[in-house]
Parts: C-alpha cells; sequence; structure tokens
C-alpha cells in the first residue's frame, strides 16, 4: 500500500504540477504586488485619492492612494527570486536526481525545432514531418529548408 502511495507522488505529472502551483502562487503574489503599489497609485491620482514608502508622491503629500510605493514592488520581486529558487533547489533538483535513479528524465530540455516554411512558426519539432499549426509536409531533419 505504501509502495503504491510512494509511486503516486513520484510520477513525473503530480511534480510538474505542484511545481506550477508554487509558481503560480509565487507569480501571483508579484503582480498584485505590482498592481498595489505601481498601478493602483496611478488609477488612483486620475480620481484623487492617498500612502508613504519607497517611491514618489503622485498627489497630494501624504495621500497614501497616490503613492507610487517602489519598495513594496521591489520586495515581492526578490521574494519571487527567492522563492523560486528555493523551489529549484529543494524540489526540482532533488526530484532530479531521485528520478534520474530510476532512470527517468524529468524536467527534460527541450529538443531542436525548426521553423515552418509555409506559415513561419518557429517551435516545429525537428523531426516533424508536418507543421502542427497549418499542416503542410516538412522536410526532413538535417535538409536545407527553402526561402
Amino acid at each position: 500500500m505504501l509502495r503504491g502511495f510512494k509511486n503516486f507522488l513520484m510520477r513525473g505529472d503530480i511534480v510538474v504540477v505542484a511545481v506550477g502551483l508554487i509558481v503560480a502562487l509565487a507569480f501571483s503574489t508579484l503582480i498584485k504586488s505590482f498592481t498595489d503599489s505601481v498601478i493602483n497609485p496611478i488609477i488612483a491620482r486620475a480620481q484623487g485619492g492617498r500612502t508613504l514608502g519607497l517611491g514618489w508622491q503622485l498627489g497630494r503629500p501624504g495621500n497614501k492612494a497616490t503613492f507610487l510605493d517602489l519598495g513594496s514592488f521591489i520586495s515581492a520581486i526578490v521574494y519571487f527570486i527567492i522563492f523560486m529558487a528555493v523551489v529549484y533547489f529543494l524540489i526540482v533538483v532533488p526530484y532530479k536526481k531521485f528520478q534520474a535513479r530510476r532512470g527517468v528524465t524529468a524536467f527534460e530540455e527541450p529538443g531542436p525545432v525548426k521553423t515552418c516554411p509555409a506559415c513561419l512558426s518557429d517551435d516545429i519539432p525537428a523531426a516533424a514531418g508536418k507543421c502542427r499549426y497549418c499542416g503542410t509536409e516538412q522536410p526532413p531533419a538535417g535538409a536545407a529548408q527553402r526561402p
């Protein structure tokens, strides 16, 4: 029973989804800080509003709603970078090593790509026989493409 649970948890897609959710939460914090500290004061200035900290006062002195608070935004950027480093070094790297011992490649680098001569999509896998976007036959990998 525990072996099945362990195998369930160690499936690549579950860890990828978990890391994706963690990144999304951290990114949402960054976005919220940007909107609270930069966008909202600009909007409040247009409407007439009040704040204090590192940044510029866009309206009357002491008005918090019109203060462009760069200090909070810089803090959120630092938080995001530190959080992503922790996720990478404490979750992703050990998971990649564990999966490598099991003979499974996790978080692999994307393969080589080519550009479709018909629709100019530049993310077609090099081994593809048809373009995923327009359905055009693709020259074999290694063959020179016509302009």
